[in-house]
Protein backbone atom coordinates (compact mmCIF):
# COMPACT_ATOMS: atom_id res chain seq x y z
CA UNK A 1 0.00 0.00 0.00
CA UNK A 2 2.55 2.17 0.89
CA UNK A 3 4.11 1.80 -2.44
CA UNK A 4 1.05 2.65 -4.27
CA UNK A 5 0.96 5.79 -2.13
CA UNK A 6 4.17 6.80 -2.82
CA UNK A 7 3.72 6.59 -6.19
CA UNK A 8 0.27 8.87 -6.21
CA UNK A 9 3.13 11.29 -4.47
CA UNK A 10 5.47 11.18 -6.97
CA UNK A 11 3.04 12.14 -9.54
CA UNK A 12 1.97 15.19 -7.54
CA UNK A 13 4.88 16.29 -7.04
CA UNK A 14 6.40 16.30 -10.81
CA UNK A 15 3.29 17.60 -11.66
CA UNK A 16 3.47 20.37 -9.51
CA UNK A 17 6.94 21.14 -11.09
CA UNK A 18 5.29 21.18 -14.38
CA UNK A 19 2.72 24.06 -13.37
CA UNK A 20 5.50 25.91 -11.71
CA UNK A 21 8.03 26.27 -15.01
CA UNK A 22 11.34 27.49 -13.69
CA UNK A 23 9.76 28.10 -10.27
CA UNK A 24 8.15 30.81 -8.57
CA UNK A 25 11.31 33.47 -8.50
CA UNK A 26 11.00 33.74 -12.08
CA UNK A 27 7.25 33.35 -12.80
CA UNK A 28 7.39 36.80 -10.77
CA UNK A 29 9.70 38.22 -12.57
CA UNK A 30 7.59 37.64 -15.96
CA UNK A 31 4.77 39.28 -13.83
CA UNK A 32 6.59 42.15 -13.12
CA UNK A 33 7.87 42.49 -16.91
CA UNK A 34 4.25 43.03 -17.68
CA UNK A 35 3.73 39.61 -19.23
CA UNK A 36 1.67 36.31 -18.41
CA UNK A 37 3.12 32.98 -17.94
CA UNK A 38 2.79 30.24 -20.80
CA UNK A 39 0.24 28.67 -18.58
CA UNK A 40 -1.61 31.81 -17.97
CA UNK A 41 -1.51 32.46 -21.87
CA UNK A 42 -2.96 29.29 -22.49
CA UNK A 43 -5.69 29.79 -20.01
CA UNK A 44 -6.71 32.94 -21.61
CA UNK A 45 -6.83 31.58 -25.04
CA UNK A 46 -9.15 28.24 -24.33
CA UNK A 47 -12.39 28.12 -23.47
CA UNK A 48 -12.40 26.91 -19.88
CA UNK A 49 -11.80 23.86 -18.89
CA UNK A 50 -11.33 22.71 -22.60
CA UNK A 51 -7.90 22.48 -23.10
CA UNK A 52 -5.76 18.56 -22.55
CA UNK A 53 -1.69 18.93 -22.58
CA UNK A 54 0.60 16.79 -24.86
CA UNK A 55 3.82 16.19 -23.45
CA UNK A 56 3.11 17.10 -19.96
CA UNK A 57 6.28 15.21 -18.61
CA UNK A 58 8.70 15.56 -21.41
CA UNK A 59 12.48 16.85 -20.03
CA UNK A 60 15.09 17.60 -22.19
CA UNK A 61 18.25 14.96 -22.90
CA UNK A 62 21.60 17.08 -22.57
CA UNK A 63 24.66 15.65 -20.90
CA UNK A 64 26.00 19.10 -21.17
CA UNK A 65 28.20 20.10 -17.62
CA UNK A 66 25.00 20.93 -15.16
CA UNK A 67 22.63 20.28 -17.48
CA UNK A 68 22.25 16.72 -16.46
CA UNK A 69 21.24 18.17 -12.98
CA UNK A 70 19.39 20.86 -13.88
CA UNK A 71 16.12 18.96 -15.82
CA UNK A 72 12.94 21.01 -15.47
CA UNK A 73 9.37 19.11 -16.24
CA UNK A 74 8.09 20.01 -19.06
CA UNK A 75 10.96 21.47 -20.73
CA UNK A 76 10.01 25.14 -21.13
CA UNK A 77 6.97 24.61 -23.65
CA UNK A 78 3.24 23.85 -23.18
CA UNK A 79 1.73 22.00 -25.79
CA UNK A 80 -2.25 20.96 -26.19
CA UNK A 81 -5.51 21.23 -27.80
CA UNK A 82 -8.54 22.18 -26.75
CA UNK A 83 -11.93 24.61 -28.29
CA UNK A 84 -11.54 28.41 -28.46
CA UNK A 85 -14.70 30.09 -28.78
CA UNK A 86 -16.04 26.56 -29.27
CA UNK A 87 -14.23 25.68 -32.34
CA UNK A 88 -11.14 23.06 -32.00
CA UNK A 89 -7.96 24.52 -31.63
CA UNK A 90 -4.06 23.44 -31.17
CA UNK A 91 -1.40 25.95 -29.67
CA UNK A 92 1.62 25.69 -28.13
CA UNK A 93 3.17 28.41 -25.35
CA UNK A 94 7.46 28.73 -24.82
CA UNK A 95 7.59 29.00 -21.18
CA UNK A 96 10.29 31.66 -20.60
CA UNK A 97 10.81 30.71 -16.87
CA UNK A 98 12.30 27.31 -18.22
CA UNK A 99 15.93 28.38 -19.90
CA UNK A 100 14.74 31.76 -21.05
CA UNK A 101 12.14 29.70 -22.94
CA UNK A 102 14.98 28.60 -25.48
CA UNK A 103 14.44 25.54 -27.82
CA UNK A 104 15.78 22.18 -27.43
CA UNK A 105 15.42 19.07 -29.08
CA UNK A 106 13.19 17.61 -26.65
CA UNK A 107 10.54 20.40 -26.40
CA UNK A 108 11.23 20.81 -30.59
CA UNK A 109 9.77 17.43 -30.48
CA UNK A 110 6.67 18.32 -28.83
CA UNK A 111 5.80 21.54 -31.14
CA UNK A 112 6.64 19.24 -34.25
CA UNK A 113 4.51 16.57 -32.94
CA UNK A 114 1.61 18.92 -32.39
CA UNK A 115 1.95 20.27 -35.53
CA UNK A 116 1.21 16.99 -36.91
CA UNK A 117 -1.52 16.28 -35.27
CA UNK A 118 -3.07 19.86 -36.37
CA UNK A 119 -2.70 18.69 -39.53
CA UNK A 120 -3.95 14.99 -39.42
CA UNK A 121 -7.31 16.84 -37.70
CA UNK A 122 -7.91 19.73 -39.99
CA UNK A 123 -7.58 22.33 -37.01
CA UNK A 124 -5.92 25.93 -36.64
CA UNK A 125 -2.48 26.01 -35.03
CA UNK A 126 -1.51 28.61 -32.59
CA UNK A 127 2.25 29.19 -31.25
CA UNK A 128 2.39 31.34 -28.55
CA UNK A 129 6.10 32.72 -28.82
CA UNK A 130 8.95 34.09 -25.76
CA UNK A 131 11.86 32.09 -26.63
CA UNK A 132 15.93 33.31 -26.63
CA UNK A 133 16.42 31.04 -29.45
CA UNK A 134 18.27 27.54 -29.84
CA UNK A 135 19.77 26.32 -26.59
CA UNK A 136 22.96 26.48 -26.93
CA UNK A 137 24.14 23.44 -24.49
CA UNK A 138 22.69 21.38 -27.07
CA UNK A 139 24.44 22.65 -30.56
CA UNK A 140 23.13 20.73 -33.54
CA UNK A 141 20.49 19.13 -31.73
CA UNK A 142 18.53 22.12 -30.71
CA UNK A 143 19.19 23.88 -34.45
CA UNK A 144 17.57 20.32 -36.02
CA UNK A 145 14.61 20.85 -34.03
CA UNK A 146 13.97 24.56 -35.81
CA UNK A 147 14.58 23.17 -39.06
CA UNK A 148 11.93 20.31 -38.22
CA UNK A 149 9.46 22.73 -37.19
CA UNK A 150 10.12 25.02 -40.33
CA UNK A 151 9.40 21.94 -42.44
CA UNK A 152 6.12 21.23 -40.63
CA UNK A 153 4.79 25.10 -40.95
CA UNK A 154 5.58 25.07 -44.52
CA UNK A 155 3.61 21.89 -45.67
CA UNK A 156 0.97 23.08 -43.49
CA UNK A 157 0.71 26.37 -44.94
CA UNK A 158 -2.13 27.01 -46.94
CA UNK A 159 -3.52 23.38 -45.28
CA UNK A 160 -4.65 24.90 -42.10
CA UNK A 161 -4.26 28.35 -40.36
CA UNK A 162 -0.97 29.08 -39.13
CA UNK A 163 -0.99 32.29 -36.09
CA UNK A 164 2.10 33.57 -34.18
CA UNK A 165 2.33 35.85 -31.18
CA UNK A 166 5.16 37.06 -29.93
CA UNK A 167 5.33 37.67 -26.68
CA UNK A 168 8.54 37.79 -25.65
CA UNK A 169 11.87 37.81 -26.81
CA UNK A 170 12.12 35.59 -30.04
CA UNK A 171 15.50 36.04 -31.74
CA UNK A 172 18.02 34.11 -34.03
CA UNK A 173 16.14 30.96 -35.41
CA UNK A 174 13.07 31.55 -33.53
CA UNK A 175 11.91 34.29 -35.95
CA UNK A 176 11.84 32.21 -39.03
CA UNK A 177 8.91 29.72 -37.90
CA UNK A 178 6.93 33.00 -37.11
CA UNK A 179 7.52 34.12 -40.48
CA UNK A 180 6.10 30.99 -42.19
CA UNK A 181 3.02 31.35 -40.69
CA UNK A 182 0.00 33.28 -41.91
CA UNK A 183 -0.28 36.27 -39.12
CA UNK A 184 1.79 37.72 -37.02
CA UNK A 185 0.88 39.62 -33.38
CA UNK A 186 3.30 41.48 -31.25
CA UNK A 187 2.89 43.07 -28.17
CA UNK A 188 3.85 46.83 -27.35
CA UNK A 189 6.73 47.31 -25.26
CA UNK A 190 7.21 43.58 -24.36
CA UNK A 191 7.65 42.02 -27.63
CA UNK A 192 10.97 41.96 -29.64
CA UNK A 193 12.04 39.93 -32.75
CA UNK A 194 15.83 40.27 -34.49
CA UNK A 195 17.73 37.82 -36.32
CA UNK A 196 20.67 39.68 -34.57
CA UNK A 197 20.35 41.69 -31.59
CA UNK A 198 21.80 45.39 -30.83
CA UNK A 199 25.18 44.49 -29.29
CA UNK A 200 26.31 41.83 -32.54
CA UNK A 201 25.03 45.13 -34.79
CA UNK A 202 27.18 47.31 -33.16
CA UNK A 203 30.18 45.13 -33.18
CA UNK A 204 29.59 44.65 -36.74
CA UNK A 205 28.12 47.51 -38.57
CA UNK A 206 29.05 49.81 -35.80
CA UNK A 207 25.11 51.16 -35.55
CA UNK A 208 23.76 52.10 -32.56
CA UNK A 209 20.15 50.79 -31.97
CA UNK A 210 18.01 50.27 -29.35
CA UNK A 211 16.31 47.01 -28.80
CA UNK A 212 12.64 48.48 -29.61
CA UNK A 213 14.31 50.73 -32.65
CA UNK A 214 15.60 47.33 -34.06
CA UNK A 215 12.85 44.78 -33.39
CA UNK A 216 9.84 46.23 -31.55
CA UNK A 217 6.82 45.81 -32.12
CA UNK A 218 6.11 49.45 -33.60
CA UNK A 219 9.32 48.91 -35.89
CA UNK A 220 7.59 45.24 -37.51
CA UNK A 221 3.99 46.44 -37.35
CA UNK A 222 5.18 50.39 -39.03
CA UNK A 223 8.75 49.85 -40.71
CA UNK A 224 8.88 45.84 -41.94
CA UNK A 225 5.77 44.87 -42.12
CA UNK A 226 6.83 41.89 -40.68
CA UNK A 227 4.31 41.88 -38.16
CA UNK A 228 0.50 42.21 -38.98
CA UNK A 229 -1.00 43.24 -35.25
CA UNK A 230 -0.09 45.46 -32.44
CA UNK A 231 -1.46 44.78 -29.14
CA UNK A 232 -1.48 46.63 -26.21
CA UNK A 233 -0.73 43.57 -23.72
CA UNK A 234 -0.95 39.79 -23.38
CA UNK A 235 -4.78 39.72 -22.63
CA UNK A 236 -5.15 42.35 -25.46
CA UNK A 237 -3.29 40.30 -27.64
CA UNK A 238 -5.08 36.55 -27.03
CA UNK A 239 -8.24 38.62 -27.53
CA UNK A 240 -7.45 39.32 -31.09
CA UNK A 241 -6.45 35.81 -32.06
CA UNK A 242 -9.50 34.94 -30.77
CA UNK A 243 -11.45 37.34 -33.07
CA UNK A 244 -9.07 36.73 -35.92
CA UNK A 245 -10.04 32.69 -35.63
CA UNK A 246 -13.58 33.84 -35.79
CA UNK A 247 -13.07 34.69 -39.08
CA UNK A 248 -10.97 31.56 -40.66
CA UNK A 249 -12.37 28.20 -41.54
CA UNK A 250 -10.41 25.14 -39.84
CA UNK A 251 -8.90 24.05 -43.02
CA UNK A 252 -8.55 24.56 -46.60
CA UNK A 253 -11.40 22.26 -47.09
CA UNK A 254 -13.80 23.99 -45.12
CA UNK A 255 -15.93 27.47 -46.09
CA UNK A 256 -15.41 30.64 -43.41
CA UNK A 257 -17.34 29.75 -40.09
CA UNK A 258 -21.01 31.81 -40.97
CA UNK A 259 -22.41 34.13 -38.66
CA UNK A 260 -26.24 34.67 -38.52
CA UNK A 261 -26.42 38.22 -39.57
CA UNK A 262 -28.31 41.07 -37.61
CA UNK A 263 -27.64 43.57 -40.89
CA UNK A 264 -30.26 44.09 -43.89
CA UNK A 265 -28.87 42.59 -46.37
CA UNK A 266 -30.89 44.70 -48.34
CA UNK A 267 -30.03 48.01 -46.90
CA UNK A 268 -29.42 50.72 -48.74
CA UNK A 269 -26.69 53.20 -47.42
CA UNK A 270 -27.64 56.89 -49.37
CA UNK A 271 -24.38 58.45 -47.07
CA UNK A 272 -21.73 56.58 -49.30
CA UNK A 273 -22.98 59.33 -52.56
CA UNK A 274 -20.73 61.63 -50.51
CA UNK A 275 -17.71 59.81 -49.39
CA UNK A 276 -16.38 60.35 -52.86
CA UNK A 277 -15.02 64.08 -53.03
CA UNK A 278 -16.35 65.93 -56.59
CA UNK A 279 -12.28 67.19 -56.89
CA UNK A 280 -11.05 64.10 -58.20
CA UNK A 281 -7.55 65.13 -56.46
CA UNK A 282 -9.37 65.07 -52.70
CA UNK A 283 -8.67 62.40 -50.68
CA UNK A 284 -11.26 60.51 -48.39
CA UNK A 285 -10.88 57.53 -46.43
CA UNK A 286 -11.87 54.22 -47.81
CA UNK A 287 -12.45 52.68 -44.71
CA UNK A 288 -15.76 55.05 -44.85
CA UNK A 289 -16.71 52.78 -47.67
CA UNK A 290 -16.03 49.86 -45.92
CA UNK A 291 -18.04 50.33 -42.93
CA UNK A 292 -21.22 51.26 -44.80
CA UNK A 293 -20.85 48.65 -46.87
CA UNK A 294 -20.17 45.42 -44.59
CA UNK A 295 -22.36 44.35 -41.88
CA UNK A 296 -22.49 46.44 -38.77
CA UNK A 297 -19.62 48.24 -39.72
CA UNK A 298 -17.52 45.39 -38.14
CA UNK A 299 -14.15 45.40 -40.07
CA UNK A 300 -11.01 43.44 -38.41
CA UNK A 301 -8.19 45.19 -40.53
CA UNK A 302 -4.66 43.27 -41.08
CA UNK A 303 -1.57 45.13 -41.20
CA UNK A 304 -3.26 48.82 -40.21
CA UNK A 305 -0.10 50.53 -39.91
CA UNK A 306 2.08 49.60 -42.59
CA UNK A 307 2.02 50.29 -46.69
CA UNK A 308 -1.21 52.16 -45.63
CA UNK A 309 -2.22 52.65 -49.19
CA UNK A 310 -3.61 49.62 -49.32
CA UNK A 311 -6.14 48.60 -47.08
CA UNK A 312 -6.95 44.95 -46.41
CA UNK A 313 -8.75 42.80 -43.41
CA UNK A 314 -11.68 40.64 -42.76
CA UNK A 315 -15.62 41.07 -42.55
CA UNK A 316 -18.79 39.46 -42.84
CA UNK A 317 -21.79 40.58 -45.62
CA UNK A 318 -25.24 38.47 -45.08
CA UNK A 319 -22.99 36.49 -42.17
CA UNK A 320 -20.70 35.35 -45.04
CA UNK A 321 -16.75 35.87 -44.15
CA UNK A 322 -14.65 37.79 -47.06
CA UNK A 323 -11.91 39.22 -47.36
CA UNK A 324 -11.54 43.30 -48.31
CA UNK A 325 -8.86 45.32 -50.20
CA UNK A 326 -8.90 48.48 -51.08
CA UNK A 327 -7.00 51.17 -52.04
CA UNK A 328 -6.41 53.72 -49.76
CA UNK A 329 -6.76 57.85 -50.93
CA UNK A 330 -5.96 58.86 -47.82
CA UNK A 331 -2.53 57.79 -48.24
CA UNK A 332 -0.19 58.14 -51.16
CA UNK A 333 -3.27 59.11 -53.35
CA UNK A 334 -3.91 55.13 -53.06
CA UNK A 335 -0.80 54.69 -55.36
CA UNK A 336 0.07 51.00 -55.80
CA UNK A 337 4.20 50.63 -54.44
CA UNK A 338 6.87 47.49 -53.49
CA UNK A 339 5.01 47.78 -50.13
CA UNK A 340 1.40 47.91 -50.88
CA UNK A 341 1.60 45.43 -53.94
CA UNK A 342 3.34 42.66 -51.34
CA UNK A 343 0.92 43.20 -48.32
CA UNK A 344 -2.05 42.69 -50.60
CA UNK A 345 -0.48 39.80 -52.66
CA UNK A 346 0.16 37.78 -49.20
CA UNK A 347 -3.56 38.71 -48.10
CA UNK A 348 -5.14 37.97 -51.58
CA UNK A 349 -2.73 34.23 -51.45
CA UNK A 350 -4.19 33.45 -47.84
CA UNK A 351 -8.13 34.64 -49.15
CA UNK A 352 -7.30 32.66 -51.91
CA UNK A 353 -6.22 29.09 -49.99
CA UNK A 354 -8.77 28.82 -47.56
CA UNK A 355 -11.84 30.01 -49.59
CA UNK A 356 -12.55 33.15 -48.51
CA UNK A 357 -14.31 35.32 -51.19
CA UNK A 358 -12.34 38.81 -52.09
CA UNK A 359 -14.24 42.39 -52.47
CA UNK A 360 -12.05 44.46 -54.17
CA UNK A 361 -12.57 48.53 -53.62
CA UNK A 362 -10.80 50.22 -56.62
CA UNK A 363 -9.53 53.98 -56.26
CA UNK A 364 -5.81 53.60 -57.73
CA UNK A 365 -3.81 56.16 -59.94
CA UNK A 366 -1.72 53.72 -60.77
CA UNK A 367 1.90 52.27 -59.94
CA UNK A 368 4.58 54.58 -58.02
CA UNK A 369 6.77 56.53 -60.11
CA UNK A 370 10.62 56.87 -59.07
CA UNK A 371 14.49 55.77 -58.92
CA UNK A 372 13.97 54.43 -55.56
CA UNK A 373 11.15 51.93 -56.63
CA UNK A 374 12.24 51.17 -59.68
CA UNK A 375 15.46 50.11 -58.32
CA UNK A 376 14.38 48.49 -55.51
CA UNK A 377 11.87 46.61 -58.59
CA UNK A 378 8.64 47.88 -58.63
CA UNK A 379 8.12 45.52 -61.50
CA UNK A 380 8.81 42.47 -59.23
CA UNK A 381 7.12 43.42 -56.84
CA UNK A 382 4.18 44.94 -58.42
CA UNK A 383 4.30 41.56 -60.12
CA UNK A 384 3.27 39.61 -56.99
CA UNK A 385 0.06 41.13 -56.74
CA UNK A 386 -0.84 40.12 -60.16
CA UNK A 387 0.10 36.86 -60.11
CA UNK A 388 -2.29 36.73 -56.75
CA UNK A 389 -4.89 37.93 -58.36
CA UNK A 390 -4.84 36.02 -61.56
CA UNK A 391 -4.33 32.97 -59.62
CA UNK A 392 -6.91 33.49 -57.03
CA UNK A 393 -9.95 31.02 -57.96
CA UNK A 394 -12.29 32.32 -54.57
CA UNK A 395 -15.79 34.75 -55.87
CA UNK A 396 -13.55 37.87 -57.09
CA UNK A 397 -16.22 41.04 -56.96
CA UNK A 398 -14.96 44.50 -57.90
CA UNK A 399 -16.41 47.88 -56.82
CA UNK A 400 -14.51 50.86 -58.93
CA UNK A 401 -15.14 53.94 -56.64
CA UNK A 402 -13.11 56.78 -58.90
CA UNK A 403 -9.70 56.01 -60.69
CA UNK A 404 -8.61 53.01 -62.56
CA UNK A 405 -5.61 53.86 -64.46
CA UNK A 406 -3.54 51.90 -66.11
CA UNK A 407 -1.92 48.77 -65.54
CA UNK A 408 -3.06 49.33 -61.71
CA UNK A 409 -6.33 49.15 -63.33
CA UNK A 410 -5.92 45.91 -64.72
CA UNK A 411 -3.92 44.54 -61.69
CA UNK A 412 -7.23 45.22 -59.20
CA UNK A 413 -9.55 42.14 -59.60
CA UNK A 414 -9.88 43.27 -63.41
CA UNK A 415 -12.85 41.28 -65.47
CA UNK A 416 -9.26 40.73 -67.79
CA UNK A 417 -7.55 38.66 -64.71
CA UNK A 418 -11.00 36.29 -63.86
CA UNK A 419 -12.84 39.08 -62.08
CA UNK A 420 -16.51 37.60 -60.83
CA UNK A 421 -18.07 40.55 -60.62
CA UNK A 422 -17.47 44.45 -61.58
CA UNK A 423 -19.31 47.24 -61.46
CA UNK A 424 -18.27 50.68 -60.78
CA UNK A 425 -19.96 53.99 -59.60
CA UNK A 426 -20.54 56.50 -61.85
CA UNK A 427 -17.65 58.77 -60.49
CA UNK A 428 -15.27 55.64 -61.91
CA UNK A 429 -12.60 56.91 -64.28
CA UNK A 430 -11.12 53.73 -66.25
CA UNK A 431 -8.60 55.60 -68.37
CA UNK A 432 -4.98 54.44 -69.42
CA UNK A 433 -3.74 57.65 -67.60
CA UNK A 434 -4.94 60.85 -65.60
CA UNK A 435 -6.55 63.61 -67.94
CA UNK A 436 -3.22 66.29 -67.75
CA UNK A 437 -1.21 63.47 -67.79
CA UNK A 438 -2.47 62.11 -71.01
CA UNK A 439 -3.55 65.44 -72.75
CA UNK A 440 0.52 66.92 -72.12
CA UNK A 441 1.52 63.63 -74.12
CA UNK A 442 -1.04 63.44 -76.97
CA UNK A 443 -1.13 67.31 -77.44
CA UNK A 444 1.66 68.86 -76.49
CA UNK A 445 2.31 70.78 -80.30
CA UNK A 446 -1.02 71.78 -80.32
CA UNK A 447 -1.14 73.30 -76.69
CA UNK A 448 2.25 74.51 -77.26
CA UNK A 449 1.44 76.38 -80.59
CA UNK A 450 -1.87 77.92 -79.83
CA UNK A 451 -2.77 81.67 -79.28
CA UNK A 452 -3.79 80.60 -75.62
CA UNK A 453 -2.18 77.67 -74.33
CA UNK A 454 -4.17 77.30 -70.76
CA UNK A 455 -7.30 77.71 -72.99
CA UNK A 456 -6.45 74.93 -75.79
CA UNK A 457 -5.08 73.04 -72.79
CA UNK A 458 -8.56 73.00 -71.20
CA UNK A 459 -10.44 72.11 -74.40
CA UNK A 460 -8.46 68.87 -74.32
CA UNK A 461 -8.52 67.84 -70.85
CA UNK A 462 -12.74 68.36 -71.01
CA UNK A 463 -12.32 66.14 -73.98
CA UNK A 464 -10.64 63.29 -72.92
CA UNK A 465 -12.35 63.44 -69.73
CA UNK A 466 -15.62 62.98 -71.53
CA UNK A 467 -13.83 60.38 -73.94
CA UNK A 468 -12.60 58.47 -70.50
CA UNK A 469 -13.30 59.49 -67.32
CA UNK A 470 -16.32 57.71 -66.91
CA UNK A 471 -17.31 53.87 -66.29
CA UNK A 472 -19.52 53.53 -69.80
CA UNK A 473 -16.32 52.91 -72.73
CA UNK A 474 -15.52 50.12 -70.26
CA UNK A 475 -19.33 49.05 -69.53
CA UNK A 476 -19.92 49.21 -73.41
CA UNK A 477 -17.19 46.41 -73.63
CA UNK A 478 -18.51 44.11 -71.21
CA UNK A 479 -15.50 45.05 -68.98
CA UNK A 480 -18.20 46.35 -66.43
CA UNK A 481 -21.23 44.22 -65.48
CA UNK A 482 -22.94 47.29 -64.39
CA UNK A 483 -22.78 51.09 -63.13
CA UNK A 484 -24.53 51.76 -59.89
CA UNK A 485 -25.64 54.18 -57.62
CA UNK A 486 -23.12 53.93 -54.30
CA UNK A 487 -26.55 53.28 -51.94
CA UNK A 488 -27.36 50.22 -53.62
CA UNK A 489 -23.60 49.22 -53.12
CA UNK A 490 -24.31 46.23 -50.14
CA UNK A 491 -27.13 44.98 -51.75
CA UNK A 492 -25.97 44.34 -55.08
CA UNK A 493 -21.93 42.91 -53.69
CA UNK A 494 -24.25 40.71 -50.98
CA UNK A 495 -26.46 39.46 -54.06
CA UNK A 496 -23.57 38.87 -56.19
CA UNK A 497 -21.90 37.18 -53.57
CA UNK A 498 -24.54 34.39 -52.80
CA UNK A 499 -25.06 33.72 -56.68
CA UNK A 500 -21.50 32.89 -56.61
CA UNK A 501 -20.98 30.81 -53.09
CA UNK A 502 -20.78 27.56 -54.55
CA UNK A 503 -18.40 29.09 -57.61
CA UNK A 504 -15.46 26.14 -59.08
CA UNK A 505 -12.63 27.32 -61.03
CA UNK A 506 -9.50 25.04 -61.84
CA UNK A 507 -6.03 25.75 -62.26
CA UNK A 508 -4.12 24.17 -64.67
CA UNK A 509 -1.90 20.64 -63.51
CA UNK A 510 1.28 21.78 -62.07
CA UNK A 511 3.44 21.41 -59.00
CA UNK A 512 2.63 24.92 -58.57
CA UNK A 513 3.82 27.97 -60.43
CA UNK A 514 6.54 30.85 -59.82
CA UNK A 515 5.21 33.85 -58.11
CA UNK A 516 7.86 36.08 -58.45
CA UNK A 517 9.81 36.31 -55.34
Amino acid sequence: MKAKKDKFEILLKKREQALLGGGVERIQKIHESGRLTARERIHVLFDEGTFQELGVFVTHRSTWPGMEENRIVGDGVVCGHGLVNSRNVFAFAQDFTVFGGSLSEANAGKITRLLDMAMENGSPVVGLCDSGGARIQEGVASLGGYADIFLRNTLASGVIPQISAIMGPCAGGAVYSPAITDFIFMVKDTSHMFITGPNVIKKVTHEDVTLEELGGALTHNSKSGVAHFMAENDEDCIARIKELLSYLPQNNLEDPPYAAPSDDPGRKEPKLADVVPDDPRQPYDVTEIIDFIVDNGAFFEVQPLWARNIVVGFARLNGHVVGVVANQPLHMAGVLDIDSSIKGARFVRFCDAFNVPLITIEDVPGFLPGTQQEWSGIIRHGAKLIFAYCEATVPKITVITRKAYGGAYCVMSSKHIRGDYNIAWPTAEIAVMGADGAVNILYRKEISSAEDPEIELQKYIDMYVESFANPYVAASFGYLDDVISPENTRPMIIHALENLLNKRQQLPPKKHGNIPL
